[in-house]
């Protein structure tokens, strides 16, 4: 079995990346990247499947060894991507997909070159506007602030490898997978296949 590949998501909130992921997931070939956070479990979560809790000095610590990929603090607490669960999932051969924002795929795209990274993009800012306000979910003011950090996310887009607009869910999924296919097939990620065509060491 081969390597599996490293791929990052990103897109603004609201473009659909939690559905696009969901049914990569769900599929099998995919592994989500479980992410490490200081922050208390809410009811339900689990360690090791919703989250890896740590404590405020395990997180640091785990910072000072360079064990993740990427980390950000949000309210307070420490978020990250451990680099040696990361490695496990695709040393097993599968790919794994780690759904951040754009600050912190530049961070993986650093650690590890070789990353795919994919923005995920509305096919509107109009479309965006309806889905962040038909959530319900958000205050007007939420939403301007929401649509205003979009506007910068996309000005990065030049940055990533891909760009998928998810103006339908099935068809951005199978345009995702099939970058995927593509990158497995690349030469230089495929080295010595010539002489295991052709049969020599």
């Amino acid at each position: 079995m081969g390597k599996g590949l490293l791929i990052v998501i990103s897109g603004p909130s609201g473009a659909g990346k939690g559905t696009v992921v969901g049914k990569l997931i769900s599929g099998g070939d995919y592994a989500l990247s479980i992410s490490a956070t200081t922050r208390s479990p809410r009811e339900g979560e689990k360690e090791g499947i919703n989250y890896f809790f740590k404590t405020r000095d395990e997180f640091e610590e785990m910072i000072n060894k360079g064990d993740f990929l990427e980390y950000a603090q949000f309210c307070g607490n420490y978020y990250g991507t451990p680099l040696p669960y990361v490695k496990q999932m695709l040393d097993e051969g599968k790919n794994v997909i780690l759904e951040i924002e754009v600050k912190g795929a530049f961070q993986v795209k650093e650690k590890c070159p070789e990353a795919v990274l994919i923005f995920l993009a509305p096919p509107s800012m109009k479309e965006l506007e309806d889905r962040l306000i038909g959530r319900g979910t958000e205050t007007p003011e939420v939403v301007a602030e929401r649509l205003a950090r979009a506007m910068d996310e996309l000005d990065l887009v030049d940055d990533y490898d891909y760009v998928v607009v998810n103006d339908d869910v099935d068809e951005a999924v199978n345009d995702i997978r099939s970058i995927v296919k593509a990158e497995q097939r690349r030469a230089a990620r495929n080295t010595g296949i010539n002489k295991k065509i052709k049969g020599v060491d």
